[in-house]
């Protein structure tokens, strides 16, 4: 028997991977495309929504404050409705998205029942599926499951819009469910705690339902869903060019099935470049509070930040995380509206320290990144600044952070899948420069 070292492979990964940076300028390629100003490159025209953070006059980009829009309406007006009526907001953001049109009070109550009805994972599902395979990653299960429903679908390749739309409803239903119960088995499984397993309850919101089988004893309050209830408003789509959505219509137009699309949008989620930078966030957060004794002195908060920025401090990047946006530049209008309810939701509990502490490194990090990389370039704070901590106030772990957003996000995913499908009609394939060299091929003897 050969006894093969691996080595040589493990060092081919480094030495031939590597490619000179200089070849990115001499043939304009755009990486990660991205301009040289930071703008995105234009690959499509979408109705879903616009992320709107800048401007751009006379060729130059000059910030402004951000905006959401979700098919035409603003994400402020339509979670203010929603809270000033003292109702629930995601059916109804997950309706306009899926159908590019406001629901009536009939349809909006019939979409919620259609929701509330297809939540029930198939037989079988969850002890073939998530229990007998437990993962150590939530969003890893969330993919595997949803690939997995691929073979409880009478006809999954059917590209229809009766066949689409079911596809889309019955995701968004149970990927909360799938999400809670992947969880309920990672406890049992890598933490050696109880596992808990609750029945679903007909009538219940998105946002209580997931509460509600989270909890032991299945306890909440209205507070506390429709807090949760603005988190999956607020994620609940972002545009054509983020990494997962752009994933999901690049997977779309190769004509694959909705179940590998979605499934692929969850890996590129679960990124710490992407959605799964509310992780970067908490660590970062946990690293600040256990280095700066007094949190409400803002000088000793400015110095350990500086160490952080001086990339002697923290994961030794550099980043403040939760600072800064690809396209907002004065704001991030998702973290103005949670900012304001992070607050109320703060104010005289034991979290309300931590929360300052927040504002000051959110207040503070702008000039202590001019002052020592030099750049003055203008920065906001992200929705992710405040997520993690509005998670923690409703006891949601950690865990389960960036699944939420893909249980939010699903709605934003599924709308792009069907305006690829129907706008599309061509396979998404930018184009590589090679600039490999020809080599004069040696026997096998030779070499």
């Amino acid at each position: 028997m050969i006894d093969f070292s691996k080595s040589s492979l493990y060092s081919a990964f480094g030495e031939n991977n590597v490619i000179d940076p200089a070849y990115f300028d001499k043939y304009n390629v755009k990486r990660g495309l991205r301009n040289p100003d930071g703008t995105g490159v234009m690959a499509g025209v979408t109705n879903i929504c616009n992320v709107h953070g800048y401007v751009v006059n006379e060729g130059e980009k000059q910030p402004c404050e951000g905006e959401l829009i979700f098919r035409g309406y603003n994400i402020r007006e339509l979670i203010g409705r929603a809270v000033a009526e003292d109702r629930f907001g995601f059916e109804e953001i997950a309706y306009l998205l899926l159908t590019g049109k406001l629901p009536d009070s009939e349809e909006l109550a019939g979409f919620t029942a259609l929701i509330d009805d297809n939540r029930q994972l198939p037989e079988g599902f969850f002890e073939d599926m998530i229990l007998k395979a437990p993962s150590k990653d939530i969003m890893n299960k969330l993919a595997r499951a949803t690939l997995a429903l691929y073979s409880y679908d009478d006809n999954p390749e059917e590209i229809t819009a009766e066949h689409e739309i079911d596809t889309a409803v019955s995701l968004i239903a149970k990927l909360p469910v799938i999400m809670a119960s992947a969880y309920q088995v990672k406890r049992r499984y890598y933490y050696g705690e109880s596992m808990f397993m609750h029945p679903l309850i007909k009538g219940q919101s998105t946002a209580e339902n997931i509460l509600s089988i989270l909890r032991p004893d299945r306890k909440f309050t209205r507070e506390e869903a429709k807090l949760l209830d603005l988190m999956l408003m607020l994620h609940a789509e972002h545009g054509g060019g983020n990494n997962s959505t752009f994933t999901c219509r690049v997977l779309t137009s190769s004509g694959t099935d909705p179940y590998s699309a979605y499934a692929g949008a969850i890996g590129s989620l679960k990124g710490f470049r992407h959605g799964g930078a509310n992780h970067k966030v908490i660590e970062m957060h946990k690293c600040i509070k256990e280095n700066v004794k007094n949190w409400d002195n803002e000088g000793e908060v400015a110095d350990f930040l500086r160490k952080i920025l001086r990339k002697e401090a923290g994961d030794r990047s550099g980043l403040i995380y939760g600072m800064g946006h690809a396209v907002y530049t004065l704001s991030d209008p998702r973290e103005v509206i949670l900012k304001d309810y992070a607050r109320s939701m703060a104010e005289g509990t034991e979290f309300e320290k931590e929360y300052h502490l927040l504002e000051t490194i959110e207040r503070i990090t702008p000039e202590l990144f001019a002052e020592i990389k030099g750049d003055k370039k203008v920065m906001c704070a992200n929705i992710d600044m405040y997520s993690g901590f509005v998670y923690s106030m409703l006891g949601i772990p950690e865990d389960l952070f960036t699944p939420l957003f893909a249980v939010s996000r699903m709605a934003g995913w599924c709308a792009h899948r069907f305006e690829e499908i129907c706008t599309g009609k061509r396979i998404i394939r930018p184009a590589y420069k090679s600039v490999v060299k020809d080599k004069e091929y040696k026997a096998l003897e030779e070499r």
